[in-house]
C-alpha cells in the first residue's frame, strides 16, 4: 500500500527510472547464457510503459492488450517457481531446451514482444524530446514504423493507421504525463534520463534475444 501511495505521488516516468536502477546491465560480449534481468523490476516497467500508452488513448488499444497479456503470461510462470524463474534468462534457457521457445504461447515470445514495445516507447520519447512541437500523430506513425510494424501482420498495422486519427495532440499528451509540482523541463529532464537508462539495456536484451534466435521472429 505505501508503495502504491508512492507511485501516485511520481510520474509514471519517474517511477520507470527508479525501477531501472534495478535492472541488470549485460555487457555485449560477455557470456550471455549467465546474464541476468530481474523479472519482476522488467515486468514492472513495462506496467508503467502501459500507463504512458493509456494517455495516448484507444490508438494503443491493442498494442496495450498485448503487452498485458504477455506480462500476465511471464508473472504466471514466475509465480510458479519465484526463486528459479526472477532471472528472465532462466525462462529462456527453459523454453529453448524444451524446444517451446518460438512457439506462439511462449514465455520467451513474451518477453520479446514486451522488449519490442519498450523500443516503441523509447523511439516516441525521442521524437517528442527532439521536437518538442512535433505532430504527436506523426510521432506515434514514426515510432511504429521503425519498432513494430516491420515485425506486424498488416491487420494489425492497418488498426494502428486508422487509429493514429484518435491520437491526443501534442500538448495534451505532454500535459498529461507532467504530476501537479512539474514543469515540461522537468518533465523533458525525465525523459531523457530514462531514454539514457533503457537504451543500453535494450542493446543487451537484443543481444540475448539474438543470443536464443529469438530477434527475427514475426507475430503469429
Amino acid at each position: 500500500m505505501k508503495r502504491k501511495r508512492e507511485m501516485e505521488k511520481r510520474s509514471e516516468l519517474r517511477s520507470a527510472i527508479e525501477e531501472l536502477s534495478m535492472l541488470a546491465k549485460v555487457q555485449p560480449g560477455d557470456n550471455l547464457d549467465a546474464a541476468h534481468i530481474p523479472t519482476k523490476p522488467f515486468l514492472h516497467v513495462c506496467t508503467l510503459i502501459l500507463q504512458v500508452l493509456d494517455k495516448i488513448g484507444p490508438t494503443m488499444a491493442v498494442l496495450r492488450q498485448d503487452i498485458h497479456q504477455n506480462i500476465q503470461r511471464l508473472e504466471i510462470l514466475c509465480e510458479s517457481d519465484p526463486t528459479k524463474y526472477s532471472n528472465l534468462i532462466e525462462i529462456l534457457k527453459k523454453e529453448d531446451s524444451e524446444g517451446n521457445a518460438r512457439k506462439g504461447a511462449s514465455c520467451s515470445r513474451a518477453f520479446l514482444w514486451l522488449t519490442r514495445s519498450i523500443d516503441f516507447m523509447v523511439a516516441l520519447l525521442q521524437r517528442l524530446v527532439k521536437d518538442t512541437g512535433q505532430n504527436m500523430e506523426l510521432a506515434v506513425e514514426e515510432s511504429y514504423n521503425i519498432t513494430l510494424k516491420p515485425w506486424h501482420g498488416w491487420i494489425s498495422s492497418a488498426a494502428l493507421k486508422v487509429a493514429l486519427k484518435l491520437v491526443p495532440d501534442n500538448k495534451t499528451f505532454i500535459s498529461l504525463l507532467m504530476t501537479k509540482d512539474q514543469t515540461y523541463d522537468n518533465l523533458k529532464e525525465d525523459m531523457q534520463t530514462l531514454i539514457s537508462l533503457l537504451v543500453p539495456i535494450l542493446e543487451d536484451i537484443h543481444s540475448i534475444l539474438r543470443f536464443y534466435r529469438l530477434d527475427r521472429l514475426k507475430s503469429t
